[in-house]
């Protein structure tokens, strides 16, 4: 009882607390003390198994991850984009634009410079710079004050003009029916692109981490489903076993009893079937005969048998006399071919 009340608590309010898993439970079961193992782990870790220290610390981290992402992008983009200013303007640039040109050129090769010979501030000092150069002999390079006042004053409207392009062609890739729009029209859906794009992200966010939940899920239903179709197999094993089975012999004895049934009706088939047949062949007037044929037959045979009985009289009484009438016997057989010869050659001379 305590093992399914702890699988109950476990699969309903601590399942998403945990990592994915596929207890079953016949393995909350088994295990008694499992439960509520897993039931106060929740409380030290979350679902993707860091404890609860170590991902509030990851948390900071990659939330200042992104804030320095996020500070480099900024610098990054600007750069970009003089980047790509330097290489439009620089195709025949007009004369008011060759010296802004060439100012910002060599603002950013020095910047470019510094990066270089000090990649990272915090070692400053502490490492010899590339050829013993140092930020000071890079300075010395730099345009007049004057000239980059100038660029100054003018680099903020290049950058928002870029930008502004920027946005706008981000805005016609993200929403490309506002490529017929008017100019203000998409200037005040540029304003709220970054909130826009924000809510999207956030709402891919959501759909992520729902498709990390139903995955979980989805492994969970995998490893129970085997079981559920192993327990529905014994069920129908068993019922197999008990009613299938012991009905068997029930009905093989309906089906011998039937079989039975079957061959008698057959044998009386052809039973009545030959008793047909002799009906059509054997009509009265041919019993008649036949009959008479076998009155006449008996009557033959017993009068064989008596003459049989008579000879068989004659001969016992002849076997009394004892030797020398047998030599009488041949002496008469002799002589009775004789006369039979004898009247053969009569014959023969009677026909000639």
């Amino acid at each position: 009882m305590a093992s399914a009340v702890g699988a109950e608590l476990l699969l309903k309010g601590c399942g998403s607390r945990l990592p994915p898993c596929s207890l079953t439970e016949e393995d909350l079961a088994a295990n008694p003390g499992l439960a509520n193992l897993l039931m106060d782990l929740t409380t030290h870790m979350d679902s993707s198994g860091l404890s609860v220290n170590l991902a509030q610390q990851m948390e900071e981290a990659r939330k200042e991850l992104q804030r320095c992402r996020a500070n480099w992008l900024k610098w990054e983009v600007i750069h970009r984009l003089l980047q790509e200013a330097l290489r439009e303007l620089g195709t025949g640039p007009a004369p008011q634009d060759r010296k802004f040109l060439e100012v910002l050129e060599k603002q950013l090769l020095i910047a470019e410079l510094k990066q270089i010979l000090h990649p990272d501030p915090s070692i400053r000092g502490t490492e010899s710079s590339l050829l013993g150069l140092e930020s000071s002999h890079v300075l010395e390079l730099l345009p007049p004050k004057q000239d980059l006042e100038q660029m100054q004053k003018r680099l903020p409207t290049e950058l928002e003009k870029r930008l502004k392009s920027k946005c706008l062609a981000v805005l016609g890739y993200y929403r490309p029916e506002t490529d017929g729009a008017g100019e203000s029209a998409r200037a005040v859906m540029s304003g709220t692109l970054a909130e826009n794009l924000a809510a999207e992200k956030q709402r891919l966010k959501e759909a992520q981490s729902r498709s990390q939940e139903l995955v979980g899920l989805l492994e969970q239903q995998k490893a129970a489903y085997p079981q559920v179709l192993l327990r529905c197999l014994a069920i129908l094993k068993s019922l197999a076993c008990e009613f299938r089975l012991g009905a068997q012999s029930e009905l093989d004895q309906l089906n011998t009893r039937y079989l039975e049934t079957k061959c008698n009706a057959m044998f009386l088939k052809i039973r009545l079937e030959e008793l047909s047949i002799l009906l059509e062949t054997y009509t009265p007037e041919k019993v008649d005969v036949h009959r008479m044929m076998r009155d006449k037959l008996k009557a033959t045979l017993s009068q064989e048998e008596q003459d049989l009985a008579t000879s068989r009289k004659i001969l016992s009484n002849y076997e009394t006399l004892g030797p020398e009438f047998e030599e009488l016997v041949k002496e008469y057989a002799q002589l009775k071919a004789i006369i039979e010869n004898r009247r053969w050659v009569l014959a023969e001379f009677s026909k000639d």
